[in-house]
């Protein structure tokens, strides 16, 4: 049994939310608004907490999946009036930034990687491969959008434009974000939005972040040098080690590694 005595003042606690990966990958444990759900219920209503971290480190990934988490956070902080701090690692960059613009404020390493705010599909082409090994690729369709950038078949100009209205009418949205969470800190005089990158200091001047700082340190420096930390994060069950899950999860390992290579990581 736990003695609470009321003349006692209770420290300040922080609740410390890690955000690592790529967003919406096939693997087991991937960032996604299901996954994250209880782990987000628990670090903003447990205990009370002073403010919720996040330790953001993700390349990116399903803008569907950024936006539902980034809402998630957003609406327990305002329903709880919990203040969100995010801290970022290596790199939040694409969905990774819009986790972090889900927070109040946004703090980095020197040497973070930042931004990417656009937009980006990608795929093959092999009907020339099919081709040459004397294949003939066959599909049939009700509807004539049905089988848009089909990769097994040449790609056509109007699938093309449809794509890029898309992906245009998604960035919008990406765009919209940054604009709503990082409202007057943005430098107005630079296109922000080109889907660029850059390290922490620059993106300070930019005000795609509010400063540098580390975790620790800096919760300290606002709620006093007793703080404490309670973490909540995705945990990995120990059956998707095996089976068939051990072949996916090695498809989204490579997958990932892909993300993070593109930023140099």
């Amino acid at each position: 049994m736990k003695l609470s005595l009321p003349f006692l003042k209770k420290q300040p606690c922080v609740a410390v939310v890690r955000l690592s990966g790529a967003i919406g990958m096939a693997g087991r444990g991937s960032m996604s608004d299901t996954a994250l759900a209880p782990v987000l219920e628990k670090a903003f209503r447990k205990g009370k907490p002073a403010a919720v971290a996040l330790e953001v480190n993700s390349p990116g990934g399903s803008p569907v999946q950024s936006s539902l988490i980034g809402a998630r956070i957003r609406r327990l902080s305002d329903e709880l009036s919990v203040p969100v701090i995010a801290f970022v690692e290596d790199v939040a960059a694409s969905g990774g930034y819009w986790l972090a613009a889900a927070a109040d404020e946004i703090y980095a390493d020197d040497s973070s990687v930042l931004g990417s705010i656009g937009v980006i599909s990608s795929g093959f082409g092999a009907h020339v491969l099919l081709r040459k090994q004397g294949i003939e690729r066959r599909v049939h369709t009700a509807g004539k959008s049905k089988s848009m950038l089909d990769p097994f078949s040449p790609e056509k100009k109007d699938d093309v434009a449809r794509l890029e209205v898309l992906l245009a009418d998604i960035h919008e949205n990406f765009i919209t974000h940054v604009k709503t969470r990082r409202g007057g800190k943005l430098d107005e005089s630079q296109d922000l939005f080109t889907g660029e990158i850059w390290l922490a200091r620059r993106a300070q001047e930019l005000g795609l972040i509010d400063g540098i700082a580390h975790l620790k340190p800096k919760m300290q420096e606002r709620f006093g040098e007793k703080v404490k930390f309670r973490r909540y994060g995705i945990r990995k069950p120990l059956w998707s080690r095996f089976g068939a899950s051990l072949a996916q999860d090695a498809i989204a390992g490579l997958e990932e590694r892909a993300a993070y290579a593109r930023f140099g990581l």
